[in-house]
């Protein structure tokens, strides 16, 4: 993990992260960029709950598993 940088599974929710990187393998980190998950993009996190969590990024709200939500680092 890079220094001052987080998954975005443990930032607070109604606070805007600018993204750092997009981890994964080439499948997940593109899946991830083409929902709008890319290096300089602001997302919220909206509501944490259980195994998942919402994620606003630009005007759309994005349900992801934590364990997808754990590639987004901020």
């Amino acid at each position: 993990m890079e220094s001052g940088t987080m998954p975005i599974t443990f930032a607070d929710t109604n606070t805007e992260y600018e993204v750092k990187r997009v981890g994964g393998n080439a499948k997940t980190k593109q899946h991830l960029e083409d929902l709008g998950f890319h290096t300089g993009s602001m997302i919220t996190v909206v509501n944490k709950s259980g195994e998942d969590m919402i994620l606003k990024v630009k005007d759309a709200r994005i349900a992801l598993s934590r364990e997808m939500a754990g590639k987004i680092m901020v």
